[in-house]
């Protein structure tokens, strides 16, 4: 069971992410007061199976119907599994299964029970981060930049930076920490760059039966094949100007340009493809950047982290390289995003989603005799 959450003071947070990628649940402790950090706990992963990839993926897409009930109680019993082994949490951060992402049409879907997931768990759980924000007029995504302005806080940076989030989609955070709040105008600005993983995993499933492109090995030994990456830059997305986002699916005609290609050359244009789009994002900074930190799967590909470093002005690494874990970035995000949520502080502004106005988005669900919230 939970503490009592007050107004003030760090809360033991706890976060989890089922990305775009489909390939597991990521968990992390974070503890934060909404504005600062002021540690990092422990941390676990839970892999989804073959079966239970093939359920999300096939669920992709659906609003409603039995893949998205199916995929959902999947969802719900994997974070289940593996939140159960935490101990001295205060709170959850649920962000649940994208499923479904369409902010100027049907809105946006996460599937996964909060409240059955608090039930379970006998902690309150803020779940649902996205919704609210769609209605105000957002984008609903990216939803970490808040986080990322926490973070470089963290790190004590000093000059504007990015964060780049390579998983299924790319996004991109720019953040100026000379600023003393997220929301300032002028501290942060967000978007999605283009696909990054999904493209590939989706050709390696098909063609070879594999997740995805292990190290780049199959990128490096083919050659980026220009005339479909310069079709695939005269998408009308990459004119937009930010705040804008993607599902995991808008770009599936990617494959298609490729189709002809070898197995080899079609992975490499797929990740020139996923490195073009954050190049052509890059425009949008209001200053150029100091360095960039990359988080997500792809800064595990050394082909697309080389085919960014050649390609920007300013050094590119994973962000391990200042003591972040990479591969729970998010998942700390919603812990964090939880937090404020709790404490009835913003989670997105019209600089990072587009939204009209400040907004906390977030569902706050509480065990029948649980911890209280914001007491």
């Amino acid at each position: 069971m939970g503490r009592v959450i007050s107004k003030s003071g760090a809360i033991r947070a706890l976060g989890a992410m089922s990305g775009t990628s489909l390939d597991g649940v990521d968990a992390a402790v974070v503890e934060t007061d909404g504005h600062e950090i002021f540690g990092f706990g422990p941390s676990a992963y839970r892999a989804y199976s073959e079966e239970e990839r093939a359920t999300l993926r096939a669920a992709l897409g659906h609003w409603h119907g039995p893949e998205v009930d199916t995929s959902s109680e999947l969802v719900t019993r994997a974070h289940a599994e593996v939140l159960s082994e935490f101990e001295e949490v205060d709170l959850i951060g649920f962000h649940g299964q994208t499923l479904a992402h369409e902010p100027r049409g049907r809105g946006t879907l996460q599937v996964g029970d909060g409240l059955g997931l608090s039930q379970a768990l006998g902690l309150p759980v803020v779940w649902d981060f996205r919704s609210d924000d769609v209605a105000l007029g957002g984008e609903g995504a990216p939803l970490a930049p808040f986080f990322h302005f926490a973070c470089a806080k963290w790190i004590g940076a000093q000059k504007p930076m990015c964060f780049l989030n390579l998983g299924g989609v790319g996004n991109l955070t720019y953040v100026d920490p000379s600023f003393d709040g997220p929301e300032t105008p002028g501290a942060l600005v967000a978007f999605d760059t283009g696909p990054a993983n999904a493209p590939v995993d989706d050709l390696m499933q098909a063609r070879l039966g594999l997740p995805m492109d292990q190290d780049g090995a199959l990128a490096r030994d083919g050659t980026v094949e220009t005339g479909a990456l310069e079709l695939f830059l005269s998408e009308p997305f990459f004119n937009r100007m930010p705040p804008k986002s993607l599902d995991r699916n808008d770009f599936s005609e990617m494959i298609g340009l490729v189709k002809e290609l070898s197995d080899a050359d079609a992975v490499a244009t797929l990740t020139g493809m996923s490195a073009a789009g954050v190049v052509q994002g890059m425009e949008h900074c209001p200053k150029p950047p100091s360095r960039i930190l990359v988080t997500g799967g792809g800064r595990n590909n050394p082909v697309l982290m080389e085919m960014l470093r050649v390609s920007l002005d300013c050094p590119v690494g994973p962000v391990e390289a200042v003591g972040l874990d990479g591969d729970m970035l998010e998942a700390q995000a919603f812990a964090y995003l939880a937090v404020r949520v709790a404490r009835g502080l913003p989670t997105s502004c019209p600089s990072t989603t587009g939204v009209s106005a400040c907004v906390g988005g977030g569902i706050v669900s509480a065990p029948a005799r649980g911890a209280m919230v914001g007491v």
